[in-house]
C-alpha cells in the first residue's frame, strides 16, 4: 500500500511493480480507447504478435530495476507480473479474450466460500501441488507465508490483509514462535481466515504475495528474496547481481492444476539495470537476441516519437486509460476547506497543459472522475468536469473566487524535484494563473515530499500531484485508500486530507457488502459524492506504453491493469 511521486504515483517499476515507497516514476501505475484485446498496436492491449504462440525459447525482460525481490511478504508484484512467474498464490487473475481480469482460483479449489455474515472464508487446496523440491503444498505452508508477512524484518509487502484479519494489529509474525489464530490451517488442504469486519473484496486479497506458499523449514529471511522456493512454472536457477537473473522451468509445476500461466518459455532472462531509452532503442532495432525480448519500463517519449516513423510502430503495444493522474487539494489547508475554491482550482485547471507535458494524446485519456476505467461498477456521471473543455474555464473559475472572497494568499505547491514533475507543475501553474491563483512551485527531495504529504498535519503544502492505480480490479482500491478519513496522515495517502463522514459511510458500507453489483454500486456513490466536493482535480487516465521485439508472442495488456501479463508471453521458434 504506498504511492509515489512524479507526484504521489501509486506504482513505479513494472519489472516486479514495487510500490518504491513514494519515490520513482509512473505508476504501475498507465492511448485511445478500441475495445481491450485489439490487436492494434496503438489499441488498449494488443493481443499478439503475429507469430503463432509456440512453447520452449527464452523469453528476456529489459528493466531498469537492479533486482527483482522474489520474497512474497516483501514483494508488492502484480499477479500478472514477475512474481506470480514463480509463485503461485491462493487465488489468480486470468484476462479473457476481451481483455477483462477475474479472480479465479490458483492453489484453491474455488476463490472461497464466505459465511452468512461475511467475516469467515474458507479456501481448500487443490490436488498434487509441490514445491520445486517435490515436497508437498499445505495448508501450513500458506498460514505460514501469510504470518511471516507480519514479521517487521520483512515489512514492505502489500498489507491490506493487516487490517482485515482478527488479532493481526497485535501480531508481529512467526519469529518468536507464535502463530496468528484468525488464520487457521484445519488440516493439509483446508484453510479458514477470520476478519474484523465482512469483506466482499477477500477474494481479490488472497492473490496478493503473501497468500503464497513458504515452507518454514526452507525460510531465511535474508535469503529468501533471491532464493524462494518455487510453486508456479519457473524457479530461480542463476542470479547475477544487479545484472540478470535467470528463470528455469520447475518440473513440479502442473499446468493442469493452472489456468492462469502459460509456462511458454523453458527460461526467462531478467536484464536488470537497464536504461528506458537504450532498451527502447534496441528494442526498435529488434536484432540478435532483442527479437525476444520486451521492456518492462515505459517507453520515453522521444521513442514513442521516433516508433511512430518506424517499422517497429507495430510493436508499440499502449494501454488503455489506467491510472489517475489528479492534482490533490489540501482540503485542511486555509482557504482550501471553501469548495468553491476547490471548485473554482478545477475549473482553472488546463488538463491540456498537463497532458502535453507529460507527452500529449497517448500519455492518456482526460479524466474527469475518480474511478479508474476497466474497473467493475464504474460509472459515468454529469461531474464538474465532464463538459468542461480540457483547457479550463477561467472565468468561471474567478466568479468562484469572487464569491467565496478568496484572499488572494499564494499557494505552495509541493512536487518531486525532477524535470518531468516540474513541467506538469509548471502547466498547471500557468492554467491557475489565469484565474488570478497565485502559486508557488516547491520542489522537494523524494522522503521529503513523502512525509509532507502523508504524514504530520499538512501544513507544508496546499497542492501536489498525485497517481494511482489500484493494487487489484475493485473500487476498493481507488476509493479507500485516497478518501477514507483514516487515512488521513500516519502514512495514508489521503493527501486532500478529505474527511466527510458521509462519504465514510459510503466505504464502510461498500467495503462490507460482499454482492459484487451492490458494491459496486456504492463505490459509485462514493465516486460521485467525493467528486462533488473537489478534494481532487482529476487530470488524466494515464496510458502506458511498452515495446516488444518480433519474436514475442502473446504480448497482451488488459482493461486492468495498464500492464502486460507476464505470465501467457512466449517466444516463437
Amino acid at each position: 500500500m504506498a504511492l509515489h511521486h512524479t507526484s504521489l504515483t501509486r506504482r513505479a517499476l513494472v519489472l516486479s511493480i514495487p510500490l518504491a515507497g513514494l519515490a520513482t516514476a509512473l505508476v504501475g501505475c498507465n492511448a485511445n480507447n478500441p475495445k481491450p484485446g485489439a490487436t492494434s498496436s496503438s489499441a488498449a492491449g494488443s493481443a499478439t504478435s503475429a507469430a503463432p504462440a509456440s512453447k520452449g525459447g527464452t523469453l528476456r525482460i529489459l528493466t531498469s530495476s537492479s533486482a527483482v525481490n522474489w520474497d512474497p511478504a516483501i514483494s508488492q508484484s502484480l499477479a500478472i507480473t514477475s512474481l506470480g512467474l514463480v509463485q503461485r498464490r491462493l487465488t489468480a487473475w486470468k484476462v479473457g479474450s476481451d481483455g477483462v481480469t477475474k479472480v479465479v482460483p490458483d492453489l484453491a479449489t474455488d476463490t472461497g466460500q464466505v459465511s452468512a455474515d461475511g467475516k469467515t472464508w474458507t479456501f481448500t487446496l487443490k490436488d498434487g501441488l509441490a514445491f520445486e523440491d517435490g515436497n508437498p503444498i499445505t495448508a501450513a505452508d500458506v498460514k505460514y507465508s501469510v504470518e511471516r508477512s507480519f514479521a517487521p524484518q520483512l515489512s514492505g509487502g502489500l498489507g491490506y490483509h493487516k487490517a482485515l484479519l482478527v488479532g493481526a494489529s497485535d501480531y508481529s509474525g512467526p519469529y518468536d514462535g507464535k502463530q496468528l489464530a484468525s488464520v487457521e490451517a484445519k488440516d493439509d488442504k483446508t484453510l479458514v481466515f477470520h476478519l474484523n469486519s465482512a469483506y466482499g473484496d477477500w477474494p481479490w486479497i488472497v492473490s496478493m504475495p503473501a497468500f503464497s506458499a513458504v515452507p518454514k523449514a526452507k525460510d531465511n529471511v535474508k535469503t529468501y528474496t533471491t532464493t524462494p522456493v518455487a510453486t508456479g512454472p519457473y524457479r530461480v536457477s542463476k542470479t547475477v547481481e544487479g545484472t540478470s537473473i535467470t528463470l528455469e522451468r520447475n518440473e513440479h509445476w502442473d499446468p493442469k492444476t493452472d489456468e492462469a500461466r502459460g509456462g511458454g518459455p523453458d527460461s526467462i532472462i531478467f536484464q536488470l539495470g537497464q536504461d528506458a531509452t537504450v532498451a527502447a532503442q534496441r528494442l526498435i532495432a529488434d536484432s540478435g537476441d532483442d527479437q525476444f525480448a520486451f521492456g518492462a519500463s515505459f517507453v520515453p517519449a522521444a521513442q514513442l516519437a521516433q516508433v511512430q516513423t518506424s517499422a517497429a510502430k507495430d510493436r508499440l503495444v499502449t494501454s488503455g486509460p489506467g491510472a489517475l493522474a489528479y492534482l490533490a487539494i489540501n482540503t485542511q489547508a486555509k482557504g482550501l476547506d471553501d469548495v468553491k475554491v476547490r471548485k473554482a482550482i478545477s475549473l482553472a485547471v488546463d488538463r491540456n497543459a498537463y497532458r502535453v507535458a507529460v507527452g500529449g494524446e497517448i500519455a492518456g485519456e482526460f479524466a474527469d472522475t475518480l474511478i479508474t476505467p476497466g474497473i467493475p461498477g464504474r460509472k459515468q456521471y454529469a461531474s464538474l468536469l465532464k463538459d468542461v473543455a480540457p483547457a479550463g474555464d477561467p472565468e468561471q473559475a474567478k466568479k468562484l473566487l469572487a464569491e467565496a472572497k478568496w484572499s488572494g494568499r499564494t499557494l505552495k505547491f509541493a512536487i518531486a524535484d525532477d524535470a518531468v514533475s516540474s513541467a506538469k507543475a509548471e502547466a498547471i501553474q500557468q492554467g491557475l494563473k489565469r484565474a488570478g491563483l497565485t502559486v508557488t512551485i516547491v520542489p522537494l527531495a523524494d522522503d521529503v515530499l513523502t512525509e509532507a504529504t502523508t504524514q504530520g498535519d499538512g501544513s507544508k503544502y496546499d497542492l501536489t500531484l498525485g497517481s494511482w492505480q489500484p493494487d487489484f480490479p475493485s473500487a476498493n482500491g481507488n476509493i479507500q485508500p485516497l478518501f477514507a478519513s483514516d487515512q488521513i496522515g500516519k502514512g495514508g495517502y489521503n493527501i486532500s486530507r478529505y474527511s466527510n463522514p458521509k462519504a465514510d459511510e459510503l466505504i464502510k458500507k461498500a467495503t462490507e457488502t460482499t454482492d459484487p453489483k451492490e458494491s459496486g454500486a456504492l463505490w459509485a456513490q462514493a465516486d460521485e459524492l467525493i467528486n462533488a466536493d473537489a478534494p481532487v482535480v482529476p487530470l488524466i487516465y494515464t496510458k502506458n506504453s511498452f515495446l516488444h521485439g518480433s519474436k514475442v508472442v502473446g504480448f497482451a495488456i488488459p482493461a486492468f491493469p495498464a500492464y502486460p501479463n507476464y505470465l501467457t508471453v512466449s517466444v516463437a521458434k
